[in-house]
């Protein structure tokens, strides 16, 4: 049965953001130019890789960034813990992608996160 509603009516919408368990972006930015760095306010990170991660719960980017380092040696450049559970790194392209390989892996076997795939430009 269809029902039409009154102007007096009144719909109540409830939204609400619950965090996954997942990696939702893994990407490699292998050799940008120097403009890229000074752009993306990453000046003197050094390597010639970035790496981006993003995660949900938020918090997990911390997590994200200690298996990244003690993977490969990568430079942690930023962490947004906070909001976007962002993870930047820094390092060789081979560096890169080993942390961002061994940071999927975790996640996969140890936690069951829904992980994305490595992608890289």
């Amino acid at each position: 049965m269809e029902r039409n509603l009154t102007t007096e009516e009144k719909i109540r919408i409830v939204q609400e953001l619950v965090p996954g368990k997942q990696i939702t972006l893994a990407h490699v930015i292998a050799n940008p130019d120097e403009s890229f760095y000074a752009a993306a306010d990453l000046d003197g990170a050094g390597g010639n890789a970035i790496g981006i991660v993003n995660t949900s719960p938020a918090e997990f980017a911390l997590i994200a960034g200690d298996i990244g380092v003690k993977a490969s040696g990568v430079k942690i450049a930023h962490i947004d813990f906070h909001d976007s559970g962002t993870l930047i790194m820094t390092g060789a392209v081979s560096e890169v992608q080993s942390a961002l390989a061994a940071i999927l892996e975790y996640c996969r076997s140890k936690l069951d996160f829904s992980v994305c795939e490595i992608t890289k430009t």
